[in-house]
């Protein structure tokens, strides 16, 4: 969806007991908002549907790698796991530009993190959006 908006495509679900509970994609563009991170909107969803703030039951997976206000916003959501395609060398906040979900960094919970799945197309989706805009 983001893709025919003209938003950058990153796309995410959060899933509990093998059903989807929050979907998001970006709409940074559209919403005029730099907080419309698909993970952001997939949690807030989430967060909904369950009635709750606390998400350590669900997974987020999302097709790139967390930036620093949704590595946040997945830690204080208490979230169980993450799952990310492609890394981001700019903004990535999961091992890539820095770890801010790190089990070093001191924090009262922990996120368990699978990188990498569909790495190879969420990249090349990302990559057909940039050089069609340039």
């Amino acid at each position: 969806m983001a893709l025919h908006e003209q938003e950058v495509p990153v796309g995410a679900v959060v899933v509990r007991d093998g059903i989807v509970i929050g979907r998001g994609h970006n709409t940074v563009e559209t919403g005029e908002s730099a907080l419309n991170h698909a993970e952001m909107l997939a949690l807030r969803e989430a967060t909904q549907a369950v009635g709750a703030w606390r998400l350590n039951d669900a997974v987020l997976y999302v097709t790139l790698e967390p930036c620093m206000m949704c590595a946040g916003a997945l830690m204080l959501s208490r979230i169980g796991g993450l799952v990310f395609g492609a890394r981001d060398p700019k903004f990535g906040a999961c091992g890539s530009r820095i770890d801010a979900l790190a089990p070093d960094m001191g924090w009262n919970h922990r996120v368990n993190i699978i990188s990498g799945v569909l790495a190879d197309e969420s990249a090349a989706l990302l990559r057909e959006f940039f050089s069609s805009r340039r």
